[in-house]
């Protein structure tokens, strides 16, 4: 089995991408949808909410999307943005002078294009808070569109630093929805859900290095959009995070508690606290990394069910079509590399 990318290894649940296959129906005839999702190597149709996504499922579905809809934002808000638009901000956002400069030309570019939500900067000698203020007070939330757009945000100041930006804090103004842990996968700080406004602060006295982006840089950003922005980091932003990418990187069929303890430079106590407060288990991290390099060797399509099943640890492949099942509401067999 080969051994796939350890970032773009990583899965979502399908609830983390719902309200943007909703609005890309505004967007696509059922055929052109069902087309889209397909050559994304998604299945056509309804999701299971236990259903998992692949990061580079995601990256893909954006890049067919963006362009055959005429809309960078794939029917997120009111009023389509046209092509180019996301090239242009990248342009901008390279003269800036400053991280601070280059996220006030973040909000005065948006402010040019959206109908929904006003976005203001306030900035304060120990906190820089972007924020999306509805026009209207009755302006539902789209949860993915929010989510996209703080990370668009964060993702290009990490882009233009060349690194990872740190971030004190994200509230989204909807509820904490079923799968609020996958936010940790795209956000390195905590995320609070039923605020005012949706926003991300920053901690200016960490925006310290120097913008120094070329031409073909933004190049390779812009071709790789969204993987680059959405997915800055994700390896690093919590325990449960760390301890995945330690099994990861080690023998994780054999790997233990104390071991990731170890590599982690604390106790088992100490991590095992530390992963429940985060809602999860060492045990519930084997498992969703076994589950993810399955669904991985699944979509590469050059192995065998069987042989995936044995060398993912199982004992008979029956076992692995059961868990299998569990773990995402699908067949082994749907997850099959596509062959157009």
């Amino acid at each position: 089995m080969s051994r796939p990318d350890p970032i773009s290894l990583t899965t979502v649940s399908a609830g983390f991408i719902q309200d943007w296959l909703d609005a890309l129906t505004s967007c696509c005839t059922p055929p052109e949808m069902s087309s889209l999702l397909q050559r994304s190597g998604l299945q056509p149709g309804p999701m299971a909410s236990t259903q998992r996504v692949t990061l580079d499922e995601i990256a893909q579905l954006y890049q067919l999307a963006a362009p055959e809809t005429g809309d960078e934002m794939m029917g997120l808000w009111s009023r389509p943005i046209r092509p180019r638009a996301l090239q242009h901000l990248v342009t901008v956002q390279r003269e800036a002078g400053s991280l601070t400069s280059a996220l006030y030309r973040f909000t005065t570019f948006w402010n040019l294009l959206l109908d929904d939500f006003r976005l203001v900067l306030d900035t304060e000698p120990d906190q820089v808070e972007l924020k999306l203020t509805p026009y209207l007070d009755h302006t539902r939330p789209q949860r993915f569109g929010h989510m996209l757009l703080l990370k668009l945000a964060h993702g290009l100041l990490s882009w233009l630093a060349g690194a990872e930006t740190p971030v004190k804090t994200v509230r989204f103004a909807f509820p904490r929805p079923d799968f609020a842990a996958d936010y940790a996968v795209v956000f390195p700080c905590p995320v609070e859900f039923d605020a005012r406004q949706t926003s991300i602060l920053f901690d200016p006295s960490k925006f310290n290095r120097p913008i120094a982006r070329s031409s073909a840089e933004a190049s390779v950003f812009l071709q790789r959009a969204p993987l680059d922005w959405i997915f800055t980091g994700s390896r690093a932003h919590t325990s449960s995070l760390r301890v995945r990418a330690f099994l990861y990187s080690a023998s994780w069929q054999t790997c233990q508690l104390p071991d990731a303890a170890l590599a982690l430079r604390m106790t088992p106590r100490t991590l095992n606290r530390r992963l429940s407060e985060e809602g999860t288990s060492f045990q519930d991290i084997k498992d969703a990394l076994r589950r993810d390099i399955a669904i991985r060797a699944l979509q590469q399509g050059q192995d065998s069910i069987e042989q995936i099943a044995y060398e993912t640890g199982f004992s008979a492949p029956a076992n692995f079509h059961r868990a299998f099942r569990k773990w995402t509401n699908r067949t082994p067999g749907s997850y099959k590399k596509h062959t157009p």
